[in-house]
């Protein structure tokens, strides 16, 4: 959720820091605040809100230093307030922290009976002071540092400075959510992930599970959980090769939209061989040997993962498991008998997902990661990793990162039909070529819809609620449908399976409910004419998306019709995904909301 950096360098940081933060706003956008250390003396400065508002006091008001700490906050315990912003003090020492103190009601209690005085709302605020009282009873503070992360319970990322030290130092500890250290010429970095240290180093070192470490201007030690010295290895980042800037358009996410052809082109070309018109073999998953697979995720993920559900079924006949993550291992699911798992995630670091991941591998499923950053957590602890190749993705709704699972997912299902003996060297050679004529077609549609979802989303901007129907794979396209629009609109909207309409929500349509309906001209698309009868009958506004034969054979009115291409079933999410994406964003625009940083949203979830 939070952004955490520090950095040990030659000159002040604290422009570094907020250049850094920039990076990781999109993990929480509530406050900002930087902490240096000059003279041996701890200052800082905080702000509520974005990261703008910060770097206007540190305008007014610069922070000298040449080591320092930074942090952009996603609220959980204590209001979104500049004194609830992090870095926190006590005494000595100053904290960052990415994640939720489980035990900290208990710890506050203790440290206020031995005389502690609270000023925040924040679990964060415990550590502090926790550091703070080992330090008090004399111990130095790599020992104090250690003695407090030893009493933490939960979730978090920790960097921690201190003040009145020979030794200029950062502490960083991991339990959960993601830490690396940066590796540079007399100057360290410690960062949430490897972007956020993109413009000082491409040499990263992440920390373990249960890690901790010492930052110093010579280089870092790494601890296990126990205090034994341990070795980590460095590796080169991607994450250096990336310009993160919007280009020529109004937010990321309009940028990211239309990257969409390229990056799914670039991803199809590492999972297919289009010369030879095959899917490439998979390494690390025995697919021909499963008897099932699981597949977990959250948010957009789990969209995808539903989809593919549809695909591993039909061209693998597979039976697939699927639940969201926060829910699938604690459904106890029986894991006995030849089967994997898969994991789908954006940033690789998702907790639930994570947290499920391990509930497998500790059970001896093999484990398969499907992630946009395959330096991850997530891709660390799986037996096969499958990247995404979306590049960074920097607005909090998810477009491209979604569009590029689905194509991983997709060529996985025809590998493991190939595999399983259930698609012949014809009907797989004619799924690749679809795929192939497909990355085409993208570019097409974006430009061609364009006019006609900006005048509709005009429209749509004056609705409170909407509705979105879809069958088949296009089912989970009307759940991705309704998240988007609410994630960035704040318009309530829901996604049902078509054929539920008449079990409940129908008692909802009226001419103040828009409904949105995916069919394309298939063999479920008389079934879904019906509901769209059903929706006519009681005044309710349609939006359709179709093909042409679709638009054709419709003699409904409707408030929109949005006519893509025909294409085959393997790519009909791919297509449909774009102007479910378009409407999302040309709404959220309209009504004027921060399309890029949602309220209350955050891109990484780290914390359960």
């Amino acid at each position: 959720m939070c952004g955490i950096v520090g950095i040990i360098g030659g000159r002040d940081v604290a422009p570094l820091l907020v250049d850094a933060l920039k990076r990781l706003e999109y993990r929480g956008y509530d406050s900002a605040g930087v902490a240096t250390l000059q003279d041996g003396r701890l200052d800082r400065r905080r702000a509520e809100g974005k990261l703008g508002n910060l770097e206007g006091r540190l305008a007014a008001k610069p922070l000298p230093g040449h080591i320092g700490i930074g942090h952009t906050r996603w609220a959980t315990h204590g209001a979104p307030t500049e004194n609830n912003a992090h870095p926190h003090f006590a005494g000595r020492v100053a904290v960052v922290h990415n994640g939720i103190i489980e035990n900290f009601a208990s710890l506050r209690e203790e440290l206020v009976a031995s005389g502690a005085e609270f000023v925040t709302q924040t679990d964060t605020e415990v550590v502090a002071h926790l550091v703070s009282h080992y330090l008090e009873e004399g111990m130095a503070s790599r020992e104090a540092a250690q003695a407090a992360i030893s009493r933490l319970e939960g979730a978090y990322a920790l960097a921690i400075l201190f003040s009145g030290d020979d030794e200029e130092m950062i502490v960083g500890a991991r339990h959960g959510p993601p830490l690396a250290v940066g590796h540079g010429t007399e100057e360290m970095y410690l960062g949430s992930d490897a972007i956020a240290l993109a413009p000082f180093t491409d040499e990263v070192t992440y920390l373990e599970d249960g890690d901790w470490c010492v930052v110093t201007r010579q280089g870092a030690e790494f601890y296990d959980a126990s205090g034994a010295r341990v070795d980590r290895a460095k590796r080169i980042s991607r994450g250096a090769a990336y310009v993160v800037d919007k280009g020529n358009h109004k937010h990321f996410m309009e940028k990211e939209i239309y990257e969409q052809p390229e990056v799914i082109s670039h991803t199809l070309s590492h999972y297919i061989d289009f010369a030879e018109g095959r899917a490439k073999p998979i390494e690390g998953i025995d697919f021909a040997s499963l008897d099932r697979l699981a597949i977990s995720a959250c948010g957009t993920a789990y969209y995808a993962g539903l989809i593919a559900k549809y695909w591993f079924e039909r061209y693998a006949r597979l039976p697939v498991e699927i639940d969201v993550a926060s829910e699938f291992r604690y459904r106890e699911m029986p894991l006995a008998g030849k089967m994997a798992a898969l994991f789908v995630s954006q940033s690789g670091e998702t907790a639930d997902t994570l947290a499920s991941l391990r509930y497998c591998k500790n059970e001896g499923v093999t484990i398969g990661a499907i992630v946009n950053v395959p330096e991850s957590t997530i891709a660390r602890e799986s037996d096969a990793v499958f990247p995404t190749l979306a590049g960074p993705e920097i607005g909090v709704a998810s477009t491209k990162a979604f569009t590029c699972q689905l194509s991983v997912l997709a060529a996985l299902a025809i590998a493991a039909g190939k595999a399983r003996g259930t698609l012949s060297a014809e009907q797989e050679a004619e799924m690749v070529q679809a795929l192939v004529e497909g990355r085409r077609v993208l570019g097409e549609v974006l430009r061609d819809v364009q006019p006609r979802i900006e005048a509709l989303s005009r429209d749509l901007s004056h609705f409170k609620d909407v509705l979105y129907l879809g069958r088949g794979t296009n089912f989970p396209l009307a759940l991705e449908g309704a998240l988007k629009l609410k994630e960035i609109s704040y318009i309530h909207a829901e996604g049902y399976a078509a054929g539920e309409l008449k079990h409940g929500p129908i008692a909802l349509i009226d001419e103040d409910m828009p409904v949105i309906v995916i069919a394309p001209h298939d063999q479920l698309y008389e079934k879904t004419v019906s509901n769209m009868q059903e929706v006519a009958a009681r005044g309710g506004r349609i939006v359709l998306i179709t093909d042409e034969r679709g638009a054709r054979e419709t003699a409904l009115q409707t408030m929109e019709t949005i006519v893509l291409p025909k294409a085959p079933d393997i790519v009909t999410p791919l297509l449909y995904a774009l102007p479910v994406q378009l409407i999302a964003y040309h709404t959220a625009v309209f009504m004027g909301t921060d399309v890029d940083q949602p309220r209350n949203l955050a891109k990484s979830v780290t914390v359960e």
